[in-house]
């Protein structure tokens, strides 16, 4: 009931992510960030609130839920939560915030698209929104709804049911809808299990690994109101990832060392249970399960360097009944030749939001026990590769667009600095006795393992393949190239020189 003694029958209709949200009668939305909604919707009744939701992302939520708020306009109060270091760590609510407060103004996103950026004076989160939406909309909207932020559950729930026994005010204009562009994405023919993408840093391997989803994907619904990109079983391995981790100038990640610097905490340290917080992947290695995983690995490989079952998992058998399970599940670590590498396993994977994150996370974790094991033993282990497992590999398609711009300014680049050296070796070619010798060498020491001869280039490049079948592509096609030449060379009786 109002102060007047009228309940408030407003109906609040989401034209994204509708799916996601608890609705209400009320004249106030409520921001959650990574508390869950459920947390602050148990302590209201529906006619206090006009919609309560989650917002995860400053670069990707923000701009749905204004959009939403704009066909909405007889929400007259926001309510932002940032009650949890998760929720100040992601920036979401705070850049939100800061819309309301700073403003906005016209400039270009992390992929150079251009678009209105929030004013980051406050926070430091930059917060993006389609330059479609016009200009006097977003500033009638802030001047029309009451934004104040809450520091806890308690404190939200209070200042909603405040706003509740004001007195009715009238929609500050008519529902406002701007399209989204739709984006259809061209998808080029490729297997559907199993994918191997290698680069020496994480910026670099993201790239490859968008390029890769977005040219091969398959597309299909999800849980979520949308549509995503998907890959199924894609391993990516970072081999020279540095210490301090490398940021590209201009920085192109969704994230940046100020985000990295909290967000490993969430993977490294214990979290204390607190009302509306499913877990963080450092409360399940440390705590959940009664136990300090991170301290048992450490000690199992100084007990036992050889180690193959130096293992933390994430995933608790319950989660199957309650839902909001971990999309990280599982950590093997392995010293092999005094390097210590580290595979991460996930059932599920945002690869354009959240995987440079992830991966930064899990290197400082695999830093983190290197360190440990050297103050504690002999061991001085090099840091080996960090590879991640990513069983549903995907992309949502409110980032599509985000990743085809990411992929035509930086894909090329990356491309061509790619390393032409092959673990299966190198392959030197002759013509003898007017056939083709192909001797095979290891890499780097040059030792001969194998050999090779013949007539048909075709038959030559099958066998070689068959011995090899991890060969590089473009190691394949070279060969076939050369070997034809070879053949060629043979036919018309001219002297053949690989390379030449």
């Amino acid at each position: 009931m109002t102060a007047t003694g009228k309940a408030t029958q407003f109906e609040y209709k989401a034209l994204h992510k509708p799916n996601q949200l608890i609705y209400g009668l009320g004249q106030t939305a409520v921001i959650t960030g990574w508390t869950v909604k459920q947390a602050i919707a148990k302590h209201l009744q529906p006619q206090e609130y006009a919609v309560i939701g989650q917002l995860y992302s400053p670069t990707r939520g923000i701009n749905l839920l204004i959009r939403n708020l704009l066909y909405n306009p007889h929400v007259r109060y926001l309510v932002v939560l940032n009650a949890t270091k998760e929720d100040r760590n992601a920036g979401a609510g705070e850049c939100l915030l800061d819309f309301f407060r700073n403003g906005f103004e016209e400039g270009v996103c992390d992929t150079g698209l251009r678009c209105w950026v929030i004013n980051a004076a406050t926070s430091g989160y930059t917060g993006y929104i389609d330059l479609d939406v016009q200009a006097s909309a977003l500033q009638h909207l802030r001047q029309s709804v009451k934004c104040q932020e809450a520091k806890s559950i308690n404190d939200a729930v209070s200042l909603v049911k405040s706003y509740a026994q004001q007195e009715v005010l009238a929609a500050w204009g008519k529902p406002l809808d701007f399209p989204m562009p739709s984006i259809e994405p061209t998808v080029l023919p490729g297997p559907r299990y199993g994918h191997r993408i290698e680069g020496k840093t994480i910026a670099e391997t993201w790239v490859k690994i968008i390029h890769r989803i977005k040219t091969t994907g398959t597309i299909r619904p999800t849980g979520y109101d949308g549509q995503w990109q998907e890959l199924i079983d894609l391993v990516a391995i970072v081999t020279e990832e540095p210490s301090n981790f490398y940021f590209p100038e201009p920085n192109y990640l969704p994230i940046d060392c100020l985000f990295i610097e909290e967000y490993k905490n969430q993977i490294l340290d214990d979290a204390p249970y607190r009302e509306g917080l499913k877990y963080t992947y450092g409360q399940r290695l440390r705590s959940w399960f009664k136990r300090d995983q991170i301290d048992q690995v450490i000690q199992k490989l100084i007990g036992e360097i050889d180690a193959a079952s130096a293992v933390m998992s994430l995933w608790d058998v319950k989660d199957h009944e309650k839902g909001g399970s971990p999309c990280l599940n599982h950590i093997w670590l392995r010293v092999v030749d005094n390097e210590l590498s580290l595979t991460a396993t996930f059932r599920s994977n945002d690869m354009f939001a959240a995987w440079p994150a992830n991966a930064m996370g899990l290197r400082a974790l695999q830093r983190h026990i290197r360190d440990e094991i050297a103050s504690h033993s002999e061991y001085e282990l090099k840091m080996g590769p960090l590879i991640t497992i990513s069983q549903s590999a995907h992309i949502y398609d409110d980032t599509w667009e985000n990743a085809d711009r990411l992929i035509a300014n930086q894909y090329a680049a990356i491309f061509n600095q790619r390393s032409y050296d092959d673990p299966c070796g190198n392959f030197i070619i002759e013509v003898d006795d007017r056939e083709i010798v192909i001797t095979q060498t290891t890499p780097g020491s040059g030792e001969v393992i194998k050999s090779y001869r013949g007539k048909n280039p075709i038959s030559i490049l099958r066998e070689i393949c068959a011995n090899s079948p991890a060969i590089q592509p473009e190691h394949t096609g070279y060969l076939g190239i050369e070997l034809q030449k070879a053949s060629n060379c043979i036919k018309s009786g001219k002297a053949y020189i690989q390379d030449q």
